[in-house]
């Protein structure tokens, strides 16, 4: 592993682990070389990617963890210090979508998508900045936002797209706050990438007809994500923070 980007000697705790980009998250991490806590509330899941952690040479620690209650973000983080060691790379993955429209959604699915994408994150960043502030160690908190926190698109941005907007603004403003004790926060805003949980809208006709839209002419495989990942969780990224990182195949270029 290039130095720039070894990760060695870290802890990395990663929420929405269970599946998708969070997954994939935890395992690119493990092979630089960070001990990774796998934090979500489907614990027998968590439980399967620690083995795959660990029968590739990594060292991997299931945490249940339900990101709307501050009192599970707490226990889970103190648990993590614990049996890991102190937190110094956060990436804060956690995320829900809509099932449906703005205007047609009732308020409790309004409450789910914004205290999970928003409400959520924010209370991870909260638990572990004091914690990384408490030891003096500074560390990175990387927030795992949208292209449509970005850009408004009919019939698919809804309240996700409110959401992941939210946590762009949310990053600059961590990153305004933490900078003077060493905290860098920056984001990354995926568009449209291939996981177990987008597979079937991707490969439908409405799915295909944005692929047609991306100008690289295809959908992102999480790999593309792993560049970005490990410069801003790594030495590499030292002199970045309230940066927002689109990796999208240029669809934010095009007419969405």
């Amino acid at each position: 592993m290039n130095g720039r980007f070894d990760l060695s000697e870290n802890v990395a705790f990663v929420t929405g682990a269970s599946s998708g980009l969070g997954a994939h998250f935890a395992r690119t991490l493990a092979r630089a070389g960070a001990k990774v806590a796998i934090a979500a509330r489907r614990t027998d899941r968590l439980m399967n990617l620690a083995a795959i952690i660990e029968a590739d040479g990594g060292r991997a620690l299931p945490v249940e963890l339900d990101v709307t209650e501050a009192d599970s973000v707490a226990r889970a983080v103190r648990i993590v210090e614990q049996q890991l060691g102190a937190v110094k790379i956060l990436i804060n993955n956690a995320g829900v979508p809509p099932t449906a429209l703005t205007l047609d959604m009732d308020e409790e699915e309004w409450d789910r998508v914004i205290d999970t994408n928003l409400k959520g994150a924010w209370l991870v960043a909260r638990e572990v900045g004091r914690n990384m502030i408490e030891h003096g160690h500074g560390g990175r908190i990387i927030n795992v936002a949208s292209v449509l926190g970005w850009k408004t698109v009919a019939k698919r941005t809804q309240s996700y797209g409110i959401s992941k907007a939210g946590l762009v603004s949310m990053t600059e403003t961590l990153a305004l706050e933490l900078a003077r004790d060493g905290v860098l926060v920056n984001a990354i805003a995926p568009g449209y990438i291939r996981t177990e949980l987008n597979d079937s809208f991707l490969d439908s006709e409405p799915g295909q007809r944005i692929r047609k839209r991306v100008p690289v002419k295809r959908f992102g495989d999480p790999e593309d994500l792993d560049g970005v990942l490990l410069l801003l969780a790594g030495p590499a990224g030292a002199y970045m923070t309230g940066s927002i990182i689109g990796v999208d195949g240029g669809l934010t270029l095009s007419a969405l």
